[in-house]
């Protein structure tokens, strides 16, 4: 097999671990917005938005670094271990110091109960602890494994869901037996409370099916090996935090500026465009580690250059379809007609986050040269874009200023890391056939949204245009593959 397929192999395993928790996410969508008032999904979206925050900071880049030094130092051990302490001792620090000043801190982040921070604290705690275990699956090549925890923490995320949103108001409304205090404190509590309980019930039981992983590490803790763990992460941190800024800013500004009605209608709405998140999120998962373990090979840049083109292809051929048809997808799992009026942002959002994927696939040079500062000022670059967009056209424009501020940051970054990566990394993409195939799937999109909006003879027409020019146009690459899959067999 070679190292493409290989490559596409794993990616595939660890898009289901990427595709199936967003993809019953989505489909909670319509039970969220049945059971809650838009501005109560507003809350929702708030607390996930400070969960993002929380663990871009907490984790200090030492994911991205773990892969770096796991893959260039001689006691794997070691970097396994001292990562792996280093977020326990961050972690209690955290649990610690939210947990005294809980009241204070919630009022301060702008939480509306805070309870709500309390349950976010235990969340946050329990995901910072398994973070290092899930990279070193990743690292060591085992992604079924690591997709069988991912899905079994969103299969439990989901049954609370039900359970909760739909299952215990059901028995109460047919006069089906529960205990006395389920119904009591169901009565008592806001409704969004149980999403979050949800939440922390299924982080907790990640938590302890990967213990078993945590004891296998031989704990041994490297100041040395730390400080450049640290050196190589931190700008990573910054970069990432400056990532969750771009994709939650918006909605947050939102809700200052023109009301928590409107945020939960874009969120929502913004929950469409997933669909390429999802994608990129797949694409990551197996990117990260391959990039780093195939850095020695004679023909890696022309690898990497590969990846790239089909990359946006797969992801051109994604905008498309899930543009053609949005009135269906929307009604699946948007529900409520309400939310219906900010359907305009999604094949903005789609193609912002193509343009963030095309990012994503461009920082192989950066974190393959150790410049990852570069990449953090890239993404404070985007940031800046996405605050200054956002504070003045949302006036003017409302949700549609955020969806043209995402995709201008995540285009921006792009652009700019592929004219600093010629200078240090210089990787021989396609650039010409990487543009046409976003322009056509973009023309496609708007004309399907715009002009032909529920005409799905039309939609199907065009992707089925947009496929047969790519087996055209890649005819020869895809003999090559097809050529290695048999010689296999």
């Amino acid at each position: 097999m070679s190292s493409l397929q290989r490559f596409f192999k794993d990616t595939f395993i660890y898009g289901i671990a990427a595709v199936l928790p967003r993809a019953i996410n989505i489909l909670l969508t319509k039970l969220h917005t049945n059971k809650l008032e838009a501005s109560n999904y507003a809350d929702n979206t708030w607390y996930f938005v400070f969960a993002a925050y929380f663990i871009a900071f907490l984790t200090f880049g030492l994911e991205t670094s773990f892969f770096r030094f796991f893959s260039k130092e001689k006691e794997k051990n070691v970097v396994v271990s001292t990562s792996f302490i280093t977020l326990i001792g961050s972690t209690l620090i955290f649990l610690i110091t939210l947990l005294l000043f809980n009241n204070t801190l919630a009022n301060l982040f702008g939480f509306d109960n805070p309870n709500h921070l309390r349950i976010l604290t235990f969340v946050t705690a329990l995901d910072l602890l398994v973070v290092i275990p899930f990279a070193y699956l990743r690292v060591i090549n085992k992604p079924i494994r690591f997709t069988f925890y991912k899905t079994i923490n969103i299969l439990i995320y989901a049954f609370f869901n039900i359970f909760f949103l739909w299952f215990i108001p059901y028995a109460i409304k047919n006069n089906i037996f529960l205990p006395s205090f389920i119904v009591n404190y169901y009565k008592e509590t806001p409704t969004v409370v149980f999403i979050f309980i949800a939440n922390l019930i299924a982080s907790l039981a990640t938590f302890l099916l990967l213990i078993p992983y945590m004891l296998a590490f031989k704990l041994e803790f490297k100041g040395s090996l730390l400080k450049k763990m640290l050196l190589y992460g931190l700008p990573i941190m910054v970069g990432s935090l400056a990532y969750v800024t771009n994709e939650n800013l918006d909605k947050l500004l939102l809700g200052d500026m023109i009301g928590k009605d409107e945020m939960g209608i874009y969120a929502a709405c913004y929950k469409l465009g997933v669909f390429m998140t999802l994608y990129v999120m797949a694409f990551r998962l197996g990117a990260e580690p391959f990039f780093f373990n195939h850095a020695d090979k004679e023909n890696a840049k022309e690898t990497y250059s590969k990846i790239m083109t089909w990359f946006t292809i797969i992801g051109a051929i994604f905008m498309l379809v899930v543009v053609g048809f949005i009135t269906p997808f929307s009604k699946i799992l948007l529900g409520k007609p309400e939310y219906f009026s900010a359907l305009a942002i999604v094949p903005i959002i789609l193609l912002a986050n193509l343009f963030l994927g095309i990012y994503n696939n461009l920082s192989v040079w950066y974190k393959l040269t150790d410049k990852t500062k570069y990449g953090m000022y890239f993404s404070i670059f985007g940031a800046i874009l996405t605050i200054v967009l956002n504070v003045v056209f949302i006036p003017t424009y409302g949700f549609m200023a955020s969806a043209w501020a995402t995709l201008i940051a995540y285009g921006g970054m792009a652009i700019i890391s592929y004219i600093y990566g010629k200078k240090y990394y210089r990787v021989p993409y396609k650039i010409r056939k990487i543009i046409f195939y976003i322009l056509v799937s973009t023309l496609f999109s708007f004309l399907s949204f715009y002009q032909f909006r529920d005409m799905y003879f039309v939609s199907i027409l065009m992707i089925a245009l947009f496929i047969g020019l790519i087996i055209f146009l890649e005819k020869d690459e895809l003999k090559t593959l097809l050529k290695h899959e048999s010689s296999n067999n």
